[in-house]
């Protein structure tokens, strides 16, 4: 009796075109849901910054409207600002206080001089980074807040959303994005199934009698 060794050679290949397919969808399934994750993060975290943060430390969110303050805060930024106690200000602090009485109109500029008074108070100096001269002194009951952090751009979003709309707005797109991208790992997930599912053994040596 002699063994003969025959090949399928086309269910072979067969087996490993589907194999490349189920893994070429693999890959891109993977891609798709790697951005969408990003995306995702990447609005929740700008949604914390906006919204979270501020209201969790008692900040207010700022629009920055000049060019002041360039580079460091370009106009369009969010500039969140806390309350701070005028005697905690040091030079350097950016600082938001009001020039005028009963305006609300705000201001935030740097500090750069700091003068101690007989009588205890302390009258400040500021100064835009881009201007060429210093503001008027202001007095401490001026002093509303010191600048905590600032995003670029996203002061135009405060400004078209504001209150509640503009919370309502994040966490519509959040829900969304969380929705989409849960979408795709699902696509994802049945596409790796499938390419497990058509991967088996796509034929081989066969043995016979003669």
């Amino acid at each position: 009796m002699t063994l003969a060794v025959a090949h399928e050679a086309a269910p072979a290949q067969d087996a490993g075109g589907r194999r490349r397919a189920g893994a070429g969808r693999t890959v891109l399934s993977g891609v798709g849901a790697g951005l969408s994750a990003g995306i995702l993060a990447l609005v929740l975290g700008l949604a914390a910054l906006v919204v979270v943060v501020p209201r969790l430390l008692g900040g207010v969110p700022l629009t920055v409207l000049s060019g002041s303050m360039e580079p460091g805060l370009p106009v369009g930024s969010l500039a969140v600002v806390l309350p701070v106690d005028p005697q905690e200000v040091r030079v350097g602090d950016v600082v938001t206080y009001l020039p005028n009485p009963g305006d609300p109109t705000a201001v935030t500029h740097r500090v750069t001089a700091i003068a101690h008074h007989q009588d205890g108070g302390r009258t400040f100096t500021t100064q835009g980074d881009a201007n060429a001269a210093p503001d008027a002194p202001v007095s401490e009951e001026q002093v509303r807040a010191r600048l905590a952090y600032a995003v670029p751009l996203l002061g135009y979003v405060n400004d078209a959303l504001n209150g509640e709309e503009r919370s309502v707005a994040v966490y519509v797109v959040a829900g969304a994005l969380l929705v989409w991208a849960s979408r795709l790992w699902r696509r994802a997930w049945q596409d790796r199934r499938r390419s497990r599912e058509s991967s088996g053994p796509g034929g081989g040596a066969v043995l016979g009698s003669r």
